[in-house]
């Protein structure tokens, strides 16, 4: 059984920045590619990045690719989103998934889910 823990959010000033946390324990083929999405109310879920946690490539959507970049401490099991430069357009759940490969930003790709973390841009 896998497990991911998001935490992190907050609310932050358009502009700033933001780190959220995600834990990972559990089998750890399961949990090979750790994905990042995004829900704002009313919108559909957006894949954000992902990371495949053994080769150490990421890909990160266009529409954060510069702004946001995810990464890992493998010594402490969790993949961080650094959430820089944010904009009115980003407020939303942040959700923390994790699968396995090949990894992408499908949700049907994703077995394990996190609770998510709010955060909140104001203008």
């Amino acid at each position: 059984q896998v497990q991911v823990v998001e935490s992190g959010g907050g609310s932050v000033q358009a502009g700033g920045s933001l780190r959220l946390s995600c834990a990972a324990s559990g089998d750890i083929y399961s949990r090979r590619c750790v994905a990042w999405f995004r829900q704002a109310p009313g919108k559909e879920r957006e894949g954000v990045a992902v990371m495949d946690t053994v080769t150490g490539g990421t890909y990160h959507a266009a529409s954060v690719k510069g702004r946001f970049t995810i990464s890992q401490d493998n010594a402490k099991n969790t993949i961080y989103l650094l959430l820089n430069s944010l904009k009115p357009e980003d407020p939303a759940m942040y959700y923390c998934s994790a699968g396995n490969s090949p990894c992408n930003l499908l949700p049907t790709n994703s077995n394990y889910w996190g609770q998510g973390t709010q955060v909140t841009v104001s203008s």
